[in-house]
């Protein structure tokens, strides 16, 4: 299935995820329509983690005094995706990454693209001010929710994948902030990529690279955040089989030390890393404001695979 024809608009239901607790600092009670405006939702969407001074969890573009009227959530607010936002009626729409293609946006533009020559400056100057002048125009709020999201306890986005994955909050042997190590039934390394990689086609990733022996025994997996799952930083916590994303790893490092020790490595896409945390915080939403409309854009992974 091609990417394109698998992102849609999708109502999630309450159910998807395996039911957790969430941290202490989120609210369970429901609050109605009256008058939410794109600052009172930023305000929620940050107040279940304590974040640093410089996080990028914000109103990335738009009027903060913006009268919600739908929400839309989704992993990468490409441009794609805004306008089925628009279309849909959603007039606020929190993403994960960035929306003007470096990590703290407008932020650093144009400071982010000195380094490169004057055309690709240009390129992406140009291309910033006209989806900047459209998100403008068609009254679009788009809400960042990054840092809260990748430590959020029970419901962020390692936990979301982990649960996606069939595995319980039991079956973590070892955690830290961003990054869990879970236990399940020895087996093959390559029966259990094998297993994994069926469970994310569903999420729109139609195979997994995998490093290492696949004939070693494993009875573990480290599973972190999208950009926070570089196995040389959670080497310690000793899982038999790391999954990373495709950001992260280098094919003349991670990967290399995996074929050289055996340790086995997945590497899976980061849009499919990410993707049920984002569905994870849609629900999040729909319990606090149950009155606002609030739907889900289908991402997974980020490109299409094509073969000869």
């Amino acid at each position: 299935m091609k990417r394109k024809e698998f992102i849609k608009i999708t109502a999630l239901s309450g159910g998807y995820l395996a039911a957790t607790g969430t941290s202490g600092a989120v609210s369970h009670s429901a609050s109605s329509r009256s008058d939410l405006t794109a600052a009172l939702l930023q305000q929620f969407l940050t107040s279940h983690v304590q974040l640093k001074s410089d996080t990028v969890d914000r109103i990335i573009i738009g009027n903060p005094d913006t009268v919600v009227n739908k929400i839309g959530t989704c992993w990468m607010s490409e441009w794609e995706t805004c306008r089925k936002a628009v279309d849909s009626g959603v007039n606020v729409l929190i993403t994960h990454e960035p929306t003007f293609y470096t990590h703290r946006d407008l932020d650093e533009v144009p400071e982010f693209l000195q380094k490169w020559p004057d055309y690709t400056k240009e390129q992406y100057m140009s291309q910033i001010q006209k989806k900047k002048k459209w998100i403008n125009d068609n009254g679009l709020v788009i809400i960042r929710n990054h840092d809260t999201l990748d430590a959020l306890q029970d419901k962020g986005i390692p936990f979301a994948l982990g649960q996606f994955l069939g595995f319980r909050n039991s079956d973590i042997i070892a955690s830290r902030t961003y990054y869990n190590v879970y236990k399940f039934k020895k087996q093959t390394a390559s029966s259990f990529a094998t297993a994994l990689a069926g469970k994310l086609r569903e999420i729109g990733q139609p195979g997994v690279a995998f490093y290492g022996d696949p004939s070693r025994e494993v009875a573990s997996v480290g599973v972190g955040t999208g950009w926070i799952c570089d196995p040389m930083d959670f080497a310690d916590l000793n899982p038999d089989v790391f999954i990373a994303i495709d950001d992260v790893v280098r094919t003349h490092i991670q990967t290399v030390f995996a074929a050289d020790t055996g340790h086995p490595l997945i590497v899976i896409n980061h849009g499919v890393s990410e993707e049920m945390g984002m569905r994870s915080l849609n629900q999040i939403i729909k319990q606090k404001y149950p009155d606002i409309e609030t739907i889900h854009f289908n991402q997974g992974c980020t490109y299409d695979w094509i073969t000869g």
